[in-house]
């Protein structure tokens, strides 16, 4: 097996490494961004030890008489990468698995990806994988994930991505007892803001007993991603197709556990948000955001290096709140307009935020915001572009209702308020009420 020191390789060495263990060969196929996967084999030596085949399918027609045509008709899809995998790897297994040695683990890698091309691309992202036996005779298991590449220029991408695909290669056959460690090192040799992964899922006979939920919030853990988004399903989904053209109606809490008055501020302001913006409730994203920030006031680097963040407590709240019909984002954001600048990424569409009081208040801390060069101007501006409208309902503090108009604020910020108010971007809920057990 490929025994290797702690200290982290180089993307060559990690190829190399895999090039030398003649127990292991399979095939590496790759749309999108050149061959750059397989490239890194080749660029080591001794691929001819490890590399049965590569193969770029471009056109659209070859790619289809290859693989077959999926209902939707995407070529960088969760379910191409899948077909893809499972063809090769078919594939493999009956061209040449009985002239291999025996005790050889065969495996396919594929991604299919949406990189920078010559004409500009909203989103580049893609869908990589691998199938590969845990144990020689074994029947396969999966790593799915799904990247968005952040770097400008084509050529950067393709790097990137040539990069990660050696770290998974490598890291699903050293690391598969430690999938934890797995995935921190699939930004191995890359910079931070290069790449980000937002889902991942095992599947197989080995690797199929993780929880793919706590596998989702270790990417957050590890800061391979800064949000992971659960469906109402309580599954891992990909923000783009969930937000794409929705409005979304979000609230920020712990919902440790969800409190009735919670949901009832939420249903208030979605029967205010769907009048005034026009829109159908049920087309409108019920999203609620928990920041892991809460449990420790350590960066989610020393997260990532400790581990302290428990996520059981999470998956519980995930449960409660999807039986709800909500949209789940556990992020590692500390200020409110990170949220909506997320959101904005993925939809245009109308978003409305519901808080309270308690809640407004702390949006509009100066303290927040420190760090900014705009300070609590900028971080305000952030949170409240077009299309932005909160709702904030009355608080209970000290057995006395409070009101937007009644809270206790600094004289500097009440003009700040009213600013907003006047733009119809910040509205007093002053009629939303709730009793307890109505």
């Amino acid at each position: 097996d490929l025994h290797m020191p702690d200290t982290t390789l180089s993307t060559i060495e990690k190829a190399l490494a895999v090039n030398l263990d003649e127990m292991k060969y399979g095939t590496i196929v790759e749309i999108g961004a050149g061959q750059e996967v397989a490239r890194w084999f080749f660029q080591a030596g001794a691929a001819a030890g490890t590399i049965a085949k590569t193969m770029s399918a471009y056109d659209t027609n070859f790619s289809d008489a290859i693989y077959g045509v999926h209902y939707d008709s995407r070529y960088v899809s969760r379910a191409r990468c899948e077909r893809m995998l499972s063809q090769e790897y078919d594939l493999i297994i009956s061209r040449i698995k009985d002239s291999r040695p025996k005790g050889s683990r065969f495996f396919s890698f594929a991604n299919t990806v949406a990189a920078q091309g010559f004409r500009k691309r909203d989103e580049c992202h893609g869908w990589i994988g691998v199938r590969l036996q845990r144990a020689p005779e074994m029947e396969p298991d999966n790593i799915v994930l799904h990247v968005r590449m952040l770097d400008d220029t084509n050529l950067e991408q393709q790097e990137a991505l040539g990069i990660l695909g050696v770290n998974l290669i490598y890291g699903a056959f050293m690391y598969a007892d430690d999938p934890k460690r797995l995935m921190r090192s699939l930004l191995d040799n890359l910079k931070w803001g290069r790449v980000e992964i937002d889902l991942v899922e095992f599947s197989g006979p080995a690797l199929g007993y993780l929880d793919n939920r706590q596998m989702a919030l270790e990417l957050v853990k590890a800061s391979l991603t800064p949000a992971i988004l659960f469906g109402p399903d309580g599954t891992a989904q990909i923000p783009a197709d969930a937000l794409y053209k929705k409005g979304a109606l979000v609230m920020r809490g712990s919902f440790d556990p969800l409190t009735d008055v919670e949901l009832a501020r939420f249903d208030y302001a979605m029967d205010r948000f769907a009048a005034e913006r026009g829109i159908d409730p049920d087309k409108t994203v019920r999203l609620a955001e928990v920041t892991m920030r809460e449990l420790a006031d350590v960066s989610m680097r020393e997260l990532a290096k400790t581990g302290n963040v428990e996520t059981a407590n999470y998956l519980e709240r995930i449960e409660q709140l999807a039986a709800r019909g909500f949209h789940i984002l556990i992020s590692e954001f500390f200020r409110y307009f990170r949220v909506r600048q997320y959101i904005a990424h993925y939809t245009q569409a109308p978003v409305g935020i519901v808080t309270d009081v308690e809640g407004f208040r702390e949006i509009i801390h100066p303290e927040i915001y420190d760090g900014l060069d705009g300070g609590i101007l900028e971080g305000i501006g952030k949170l409240f572009p077009d299309g932005t409208t909160a709702y904030v309902c009355p608080t209970t503090e000290g057995g006395t209702r409070v009101t937007l108009d009644e809270m206790d604020l600094d004289d500097s910020l009440r003009p700040l308020a009213t600013y907003l108010r006047g733009l119809g971007k910040l509205v007093s809920a002053d009629d939303f009420e709730y009793t307890a057990g109505k």
